[in-house]
């Protein structure tokens, strides 16, 4: 029972951050704050996490999005 907890907090953690990361950048778009406002800690990190998902997204496109798929 212990490491289903364990599991399921894990879980929403990294979904929380995720809506953490969404927050700062709504919060940034809309000029509320600025990403210097950062401690500059907390900005690597931000960063870090942009460019992992931006190398990931980019991994898994099989398909160029020029090509002409016919239908």
């Amino acid at each position: 029972m212990d490491d289903e907890l364990k599991k399921r907090l894990s879980q929403s953690d990294a979904e929380f951050i995720r809506v953490l990361e969404d927050l700062i950048d709504t919060l940034i778009a809309r000029g509320v704050i600025r990403l210097t406002d950062l401690p500059p800690q907390a900005l690597e990190k931000l960063q870090e996490r942009k460019l992992t998902r931006e190398q990931l997204r980019h991994g898994l496109n099989l398909i160029d999005e020029d090509d002409d798929l016919p239908l």
